[in-house]
């Protein structure tokens, strides 16, 4: 196949209401391996909708993650109110290369071990009994509990800052951050109070740990910063625990809001789950991942020089889309029978926790919140069904989440 230029390359334009994820993720398969995007601001971008491709890309060290390296931004197109560019520049681990991307990474690894994660199995557990016992109080006049606002939202949040240090009464504001940096349908003026808000409340947080160091993350990252003269400058720093904060409970969050609708609005699997002992939980979120997942196009990528997918030459300085959510169901890596929910399924690799030597650090800790959190839920609430329709679900308004923006659950009787 002969090399095909731009305007010969389908376009389609993301809808940053994030009305139809699936849909649209099926739409631009349709349309090729590498398809034409449109963002918010006119702003055109690549995204690579197979698989196989889109594994090979995350790995290609010819594509950078440095967002310096978008022409658009060389160019001055990419402002501080555009909408997404809480998601584009942001100097931590996601957004650096080759030694620069081990040197910040590495202080987060020392840190953030699996061994520090599995410590904290009592503790997620506690959190999620504590929360379920308080579900019935959160009924609405109809009966209904919403599910994301009081359980899923919750369990990682909770989490997260108690691992980072964050303190209570700032975790409401935190809240309104992190949701805003994910939508796609913000006004130029909310963009620049998030950014704005975040950094001074990042900043406090650094200092809070400075004057008062405990058993965080934060303190830790601190020593870390203050004993290697090579390891995070401030502003890494509070873009690495931004990172932490971010990442570390809005994946979980719609991890366990798609898990939940998916077995409700799948009798015959959720069956096999209760029936079919304690590891098929593992399947279940795995499945999850898999079939929903939570992260749907995921930016982005930036060619160092012009590289060829699929017959389409992508210049250098371009950017590119990661699908995640679209190539989970790619036939090509998961059979005809993609689109179907079914944990039985033999498992196949996936991206929803990205690939290569960006894959995400805190894949483990949301698994295992969300092996426990799901499991949980169903055996204290074994008659838990939707309040509504799922076809009267709405989407969070974001191509970056894939999730649903409640999930009101009438509970039942509680099984204690």
């Amino acid at each position: 196949m002969t090399d095909a230029v731009a305007s010969q390359v389908p376009v389609i334009r993301l809808d940053p209401t994030g009305a139809d994820h699936h849909g649209e993720a099926a739409r631009m398969r349709e349309l090729g391996p590498v398809v034409r995007v449109i963002l918010p601001g006119e702003v055109p971008v690549w995204a690579v909708t197979e698989h196989a491709l889109l594994a090979e890309l995350v790995t290609d060290p010819r594509v950078s993650k440095d967002w310096r390296n978008w022409s658009a931004v060389q160019r001055g197109e990419i402002t501080d109110d555009w909408p997404l560019v809480g998601m584009i520049k942001v100097t931590n681990m996601v957004t650096a290369d080759d030694s620069h991307h081990l040197r910040l990474r590495r202080p987060v690894t020392r840190t953030f071990t699996r061994g520090r994660v599995e410590q904290l199995r009592p503790r997620i557990t506690e959190i999620i009994n504590t929360l379920l016992d308080e579900l019935p109080g959160h009924a609405a006049a109809d009966g209904s509990v919403d599910l994301r606002q009081f359980y899923a939202y919750p369990v990682p949040m909770q989490v997260i800052c108690e691992l980072v240090g964050v303190p209570w009464d700032w975790r409401p504001r935190l809240r309104e951050l992190v949701d805003s940096i994910f939508r796609t349908d913000t006004t130029p003026e909310e963009v620049v109070r998030t950014q704005r808000d975040r950094h001074e409340m990042l900043n406090r947080l650094v200092q809070l740990h400075r004057d008062e160091p405990g058993d965080d993350l934060t303190s830790a990252l601190i020593a870390t910063q203050e004993q290697d003269a090579e390891s995070l400058t401030d502003e890494e720093l509070v873009d690495t625990l931004w990172l932490l904060l971010t990442a570390g409970h809005e994946t979980t969050l719609s991890l366990i809001v798609n898990g939940v609708r998916a077995l409700l609005t799948h009798p015959d699997q959720l069956a096999i789950a209760r029936t079919a002992g304690v590891d098929t939980w593992a399947a279940v979120v795995e499945e999850t991942l898999r079939w929903d997942a939570p992260i749907g196009n995921f930016p982005a990528r930036y060619p160092r020089e012009d590289i060829t997918i699929a017959g389409v030459t992508i210049p250098a300085g371009d950017a590119i889309l990661a699908p995640y959510s679209g190539v989970g169901r790619d036939p090509a890596q998961h059979g005809s029978d993609a689109d179907r929910f079914d944990i039985t399924r033999k498992p196949a690799k996936h991206l929803a926790f990205g690939g290569g030597p960006h894959l995400c650090l805190g894949a483990h800790l949301a698994r295992m919140e969300a092996q426990i959190a799901l499991p949980e839920l169903f055996a204290r609430y074994p008659d838990i069904r939707l309040a509504v329709d799922p076809e009267q679900l709405r989407p969070v308004p974001s191509f970056f989440s894939n999730s649903a923006s409640s999930l009101p659950v009438l509970l039942g009787d509680s099984r204690d």
